[in-house]
């Protein structure tokens, strides 16, 4: 009887204990998610988190169904997530390949693509030809930026009118640093979404900004478009591409 009231005493006291524990591993997974570059920036605060024993609820609405699947993904990346619910809404007024559509997916691509910037970039789309103005730190940047607007759906031609202006000391944002969560899911994003990789099984991990890649190549081509890639995803230092070369 004297047992079996000291392991009543020892799991009364322990509970609490336990249940402080998990409360505080779920409000990290929140302020983590919320903190993200992809949260911040790219979704521009439009997701709610809440999380409850690891096992995150997504509420809010976004404007491309892209945008939902990039905040599940950012989530999963985080340490202590169990599951994702994602109740995300996909609304939008904007007619998918429209010229309003266009700019948004320009728009979008140069916030996450490393060596651009979005808030130096201009875009005015109209009937599918893009005008891009604003600056460029130089001509590389400006030709870069030209061949991501080029990449997009529906696109009949580009402008470019960027001037090359090289910044004010210590006002770039090109180097900006970004969180592992983040430069993650917009690996795995580039490429599902690029024609010549998306059939590919890949496992993508980064820790400090260094992606770490592992999964099965048809062709060393294929296994070097894969590092490039990853190399041209904003915040990443550098790629470690243990991919296999089917024989």
């Amino acid at each position: 009887m004297k047992t079996r009231t000291q392991i009543a005493f020892l799991l009364a006291a322990t509970l609490p204990v336990a249940l402080f524990a998990s409360s505080s591993s779920d409000s990290k997974i929140e302020n983590a998610a919320k903190a993200s570059y992809n949260y911040r920036t790219v979704l521009e605060g439009h997701v709610n988190v809440k999380v409850n024993d690891g096992v995150v609820t997504l509420t809010g609405t976004v404007q491309d169904k892209d945008d939902k699947s990039l905040a599940a993904d950012t989530v999963e990346n985080l340490p202590g997530v169990v599951s994702v619910d994602n109740q995300i809404e996909v609304k939008s007024e904007i007619p998918e390949h429209s010229d309003a559509w266009i700019a948004l997916k320009i728009r979008s691509k140069l916030l996450v693509k490393a060596n651009v910037s979005a808030s130096s970039t201009k875009v005015n789309v109209k009937d599918g030809i893009v005008t891009l103005t604003g600056t460029a730190e130089n001509l590389a940047q400006k030709d870069l930026t030209e061949a991501y607007a080029k990449d997009i759906d529906n696109v009949k031609s580009v402008k470019n009118e960027l001037v090359v202006e090289a910044p004010a000391a210590g006002s770039s944002t090109v180097g900006e640093s970004i969180d592992d969560a983040s430069i993650t899911s917009q690996v795995k994003f580039a490429l599902m979404s690029h024609r010549s990789t998306s059939a590919l099984s890949t496992k993508v991990i980064t820790e400090n900004a260094v992606v770490s890649i592992t999964g099965v190549a048809g062709s060393d081509a294929e296994k070097s478009l894969v590092t490039k890639l990853a190399q041209d995803t904003r915040g990443v230092k550098s790629v470690v591409n243990d991919m296999t070369v089917k024989s």
